[in-house]
């Protein structure tokens, strides 16, 4: 049975939805600070907070300057955020998140970048070969680490693989990515250069010349910056904006009680701004005003998938995956089941153009 749960709250591809997490007793927790960030006492054991599924562009991440630190998109100048598709790829090429009870300080210079940290928890690329979930906690073991330069800000990037995967065995350090997946480690450095490039902002730029560290490196970048959390829980630095909110770090000054929790999330403080209508990303096909009102939502829930999708299904196979959904739909299946097949389709049509053999 899995340690932890979520709750979805708000609509997905709006300012106001939220992910929320619960544990194994149902009640509501910060992942960013109650979750441990080790599993067990293993050395290289660590839980993992998936933000977001490999091929998706939603920009997802840990709300760290709310109460309780849901999920939610990132808005930037009243628009939520999708990353940009970096050729050859659709979205992220990796499971996407972090690790919890890690803190990059900004306030404190790093002696190997000489950048002070990014006032995030620590991200990490999770290479494995399965296309994990929103809001999942899996236990990874870490392989290496890029230092991404953020505007003048130290953005680690750890490179790990969920221990359940198929072929976690094979994968012990950073070189194992080179022999076993040849290629990944140069994708992965593109597409942090370019990934804000069709902003309209430079390349991003790299510490140790974009050169990958190895596991023992990024062991030490681990310790310290889960140092750099509990100076945070402890008030023993500034935490800015940071919301420090917990519910089992019980010796935090930022504790709560299980019924604070719940009550936080039950009257509405967490939830996020509303954006007019004509801020929201506009979806390619637009029109369901033909269908009763349930329809309209659920479609509209489904147009807001084909977020990205262009230039990544032929047009004629996109027009027809549309109107399959929308059967699908009138026919009664749910709108995830139709979102299930749509990404099927993104991921069988990317591979088919790599000359990959596909299967899942």
């Amino acid at each position: 049975m899995a340690m932890y749960r979520t709750e979805e709250r708000g609509h997905p591809h709006s300012a106001g939805y939220r992910l929320f997490f619960k544990n194994e007793a149902g009640h509501y927790i910060s992942p960013f600070h109650d979750i441990p960030l080790k599993v067990d006492s293993k050395e290289n054991l660590f839980n993992m907070i998936v933000e977001v599924p490999r091929w998706t562009n939603a920009k997802m991440e840990i709300a760290t300057e709310e109460p309780l630190n849901p999920i939610k998109q990132d808005i930037k100048d009243g628009k939520l955020r999708y990353v940009a598709n970096i050729f050859p790829h659709k979205g992220y090429i990796w499971n996407y998140g972090a690790l919890p009870q890690t803190w990059e300080d900004p306030h404190r210079k790093d002696k190997s970048t000489d950048c002070c940290g990014d006032d995030d928890p620590i991200d990490v690329c999770e290479i494995g070969s399965k296309v994990l979930s929103r809001g999942e906690v899996i236990h990874v073991k870490i392989l290496g680490v890029l230092a991404l330069i953020d505007q003048g800000e130290t953005d680690w990037k750890l490179i790990a693989i969920n221990v359940n995967d198929p072929e976690a065995s094979k994968f012990h350090d950073i070189d194992d990515i080179k022999k076993y997946k040849p290629g990944y480690l140069e994708a992965t450095l593109n597409w942090f250069r370019f990934y804000k490039v069709p902003e309209g902002k430079p390349e991003n730029q790299f510490a140790f010349n974009g050169e990958f560290k190895n596991k023992a490196f990024a062991l030490e970048v681990i310790k310290s910056t889960h140092e750099c959390w509990k100076a945070l829980l402890m008030k023993k630095c500034d935490a800015g904006a940071i919301n420090c909110t917990n519910v089992q770090v019980c010796d935090s000054p930022f504790h709560c009680t299980q019924e604070e929790a719940k009550s936080l999330v039950e009257s509405g403080k967490t939830e996020g701004p509303t954006l007019c209508l004509h801020q929201q990303p506009r979806p390619p096909f637009q029109t369901t005003s033909g269908y009763p009102r349930p329809w309209q939502f659920l479609l509209g829930q489904l147009q807001a998938h084909f977020q990205g999708l262009h230039g990544h299904l032929p047009k004629f196979t996109l027009i027809t995956v549309w109107t399959v959904c929308s059967l699908f739909l009138l026919q009664g299946l749910g709108v995830a089941v139709c979102r299930q097949g749509l990404q099927r389709c993104v991921d069988w049509n990317f591979h088919l153009r790599a000359g990959v053999l596909f299967s899942k």
